[in-house]
């Protein structure tokens, strides 16, 4: 049996692999979790010698196959229950992430198939984050870029937003950025915000660079046929 915390790691490993590519350093794993390099050091050593995470001197670490696997199963049951949080149980957005961090290590795969089946099995979680499918296939890279990284006169869809400022949800929702909405960007100033505003809406919302950079956006004019969907000849 994995401890809460080891599963915690294992799952910080994956999400900062899926941003930042592997190896992934001792650094970014301590400030992903609000730890100290050498607490981190030390719980990578017993993680290794369980076989979950491969380490390589000045370069860093990433998760085995094993250690993948556990990660992604976390993960389904984190997301799964802020889904279910938010739509069963009348939480915020912002208010969900705790409550999932608490009860993920918890539940049983009775339990999360229940879930999964009473949400109608959903492929993202309130902040857009893709759900691991039931047999813990790791999600599709996604081709969508960050809002910072955009000019004036972009049109985009909201397709992510990161989930760990509880303060910086409850203002994205009360601005209407929120994962499915489409927005234009208006403004970009020299000194780090980003101005846009939600399509079908008056009010534009000024954002700090840092907040930017942690919402993830697609091209609104650049939608990919759905399957059933006839596409014109050439």
């Amino acid at each position: 049996m994995l401890s809460d915390v080891m599963e915690d790691y294992l799952k910080a490993i994956y999400t900062i692999q899926m941003e930042q590519g592997a190896p992934v350093s001792t650094s970014a794993i301590a400030e992903y979790l609000g730890k100290t390099p050498p607490t981190v050091t030390s719980m990578l050593g017993k993680l290794e010698e369980r076989g979950l995470v491969e380490r390589e001197k000045y370069k860093g670490s990433e998760l085995t196959e094993e250690g993948r696997t556990v990660a992604l199963e976390v993960l389904r049951h984190h997301r799964l229950l802020e889904a279910y949080l938010t739509e069963h149980l009348d939480y915020s957005w912002s208010e969900v992430h705790e409550e999932a961090d608490a009860l993920e290590h918890h539940i049983s795969e009775e339990f999360e198939r229940r879930v999964a089946a009473a949400l109608g099995n959903p492929t993202v979680d309130p902040h857009g984050d893709p759900i691991p499918s039931a047999d813990l296939t790791p999600p599709e890279s996604e081709s969508s870029a960050f809002l910072s990284e955009h000019v004036v006169g972009d049109r985009l869809v909201v397709t992510r937003v990161s989930d760990r400022d509880p303060e910086e949800l409850d203002y994205l929702s009360k601005a209407g950025v929120t994962p499915g909405t489409t927005i234009v960007v208006t403004d970009v100033a020299p000194f780090g915000m980003v101005t846009v505003r939600p399509e079908g809406g008056e009010n534009e919302q000024s954002l700090p660079e840092s907040v930017a950079r942690r919402i993830r956006v697609r091209d609104a004019d650049d939608e990919t046929p759905e399957p059933d969907e006839e596409v014109p000849p050439a």
